[in-house]
């Protein structure tokens, strides 16, 4: 059977609920799906209901955004760095109090946006995003979603390729996460951390890949997503590889997000897409090693 270890409901920056999110991974025919919302996790009590009556395992997690500089000093002209917690739950422990912090960063960012964007003689005012974010945490997306709304840009891909994406006028970074205690927190909570789409990280050659998983293994990471729907099937082969050299093990999963990633579905992403459910089971015995 199959799994999906990435996914993302409205309660961060996706189009769906988590409950709709359990239900189209269980249509799907998968074994388990992953709920790793950005920096939050007030989605998986409903997911894991929906989960229940769905007869389908639930996976908690998290996703989050790095700062790794400290390993790849010209990081900030590059792309970013990304990483999945698995089994991180809603209830107190050391990373799910740094989340908090995350999130307020979040929403700095988010105003200083709304004002780069109004300097371009883009209005949009911070209600309108509210209410299309709903209840949950408010991100580019929905920020792009309302100048879609607005008649500025024909669809999402356009909001981020001419002004939200990084390096266009509206881009702001936010606070994240160091690599080190990203790690350390995820471990200490109980987590299995996973680097999330490494070919985000456009890096040069994979010599310079294969070097900076060896040394984020060397730093506590447990897996890398070498299934990907952004990835071709020879290159899950090529990743799947370099994990096993570098002793990492092998995840994998849709980063679906509903409408804001048209094309991308649970469990099979753009179509050709397999998780194995062997990934889930290794990934699972990590979770007491530290």
């Amino acid at each position: 059977m199959a799994v999906d270890l990435h996914t993302h409901s409205h309660v961060s920056d996706g189009s769906e609920t988590p409950s709709e999110v359990v239900r189209l991974a269980a249509n799907a025919g998968l074994r388990a799906v992953a709920l790793t919302d950005h920096d939050i996790l007030s989605g998986l009590e409903e997911a894991r209901e929906a989960a229940e009556r769905h007869d389908i395992e639930l996976v908690p997690g998290v996703e989050l955004s790095l700062d790794w500089t400290s390993v790849v000093p010209d990081a900030d002209r590059r792309g970013g760095m990304h990483m999945v917690v698995l089994w991180v739950d809603d209830e107190p422990g050391p990373l799910q109090d740094r989340l908090a912090d995350l999130r307020r960063g979040r929403e700095e960012r988010n105003h200083t946006i709304l004002e780069r964007l109004a300097q371009l003689g883009i209005d949009v005012s911070m209600d309108e995003v509210l209410a299309r974010a709903g209840d949950g945490s408010v991100g580019r997306p929905h920020i792009a979603g309302v100048m879609v709304d607005r008649g500025y840009v024909p669809d999402i891909a356009t909001a981020f390729e001419l002004y939200l994406g990084h390096g266009a006028p509206a881009y702001v970074s936010r606070k994240r996460l160091g690599i080190e205690e990203a790690i350390s927190l995820a471990r200490a909570s109980g987590g299995v951390p996973v680097l999330a789409h490494p070919h985000t990280l456009e890096l040069d050659d994979d010599s310079q890949l294969e070097d900076l998983l060896r040394h984020l293994r060397s730093l506590g990471l447990v897996g890398v997503e070498t299934h990907h729907s952004a990835t071709e099937p020879d290159r899950r082969r090529i990743l799947r590889r370099m994990a096993d050299r570098v002793g990492l093990l092998p995840s994998g999963g849709s980063d679906f997000h509903g409408a804001y990633k048209p094309g991308i579905h649970i469990g099979v992403g753009c179509g050709d897409l397999h998780v194995p459910d062997e990934f889930l089971e290794g990934l699972r015995a990590q979770r007491a090693v530290v």
